[in-house]
């Protein structure tokens, strides 16, 4: 008889062949049974070698694949509903966690039936994945390192795919109408800094910010 999963990681890709595979063997490698989460990678038309690592982890890993980049949000829409979770949690491709990650997250949300989602804190590191600070999740939200009950997702319609960038802006601000985020002080996730992050590309950052500031009425500040 099969073991119900507990948990599902979302990890979308797209050109992340230098870091894919790091980010796959950090969980892998964690505390919490193998059999209690499933890990699913959506590999959105990358054109590197990110197939040919993924495919070494093709026994372990569910690999779902686009034919042409779709974007991020599409592509951990479509990650949601094919998971088998009661919980769910993106890791990013370029990112890592620690041993102890899903176990405490999961922890939290076995024992508190109130809570809807629960985050960790985080190092920021670089590209030699020397600590280059520690941040708090409160302060300096990421789209990464949170753990929802999967069906909070599906009330509030997932991610946003008119959104290329900023849509974990956009998903939180509409979770959190409605719910709240709880924090553990712990730095469980490692959140790289390298020159490809999406996050340096200022023209796209900006246009998609003036969308998510329309979309929600709000001024800039």
């Amino acid at each position: 008889m099969t073991k119900k999963v507990s948990v599902t990681v979302i990890v979308p890709t797209y050109n992340r062949d230098l870091y894919i595979g790091r980010c796959i063997r950090s969980l892998l490698d964690q505390s919490l049974d193998r059999e209690k989460y499933e890990i699913i990678v959506i590999n959105d038309g990358s054109k590197d070698k990110t197939d040919t690592i993924l495919n070494a982890f093709k026994d372990e890993v569910i690999i779902l694949s686009n034919k042409k980049n779709k974007g991020l949000s599409y592509s951990l829409n479509k990650g949601i509903r094919c998971s088998k979770g009661r919980f769910v949690i993106r890791v990013d491709s370029d990112d890592y966690v620690n041993h102890e990650f899903l176990k405490y997250l999961q922890m939290h949300l076995l024992s508190n039936n109130e809570m809807q989602a629960v985050c960790c804190d985080y190092y920021l590191v670089d590209d030699k994945e020397n600590i280059i600070k520690k941040m708090n999740s409160d302060t300096n939200p990421i789209g990464c390192g949170i753990m929802f009950r999967v069906e909070s997702l599906f009330k509030i319609g997932l991610y946003d795919k008119n959104l290329k960038v900023h849509e974990e802006k956009d998903l939180r601000i509409r979770f959190l109408k409605h719910n709240k985020i709880h924090r553990i002080s712990l730095p469980l996730y490692r959140y790289r800094k390298h020159a490809k992050n999406i996050t340096k590309n200022k023209k796209n950052m900006k246009k998609y910010f003036k969308k998510l500031l329309a979309k929600h009425n709000k001024k800039r500040k």
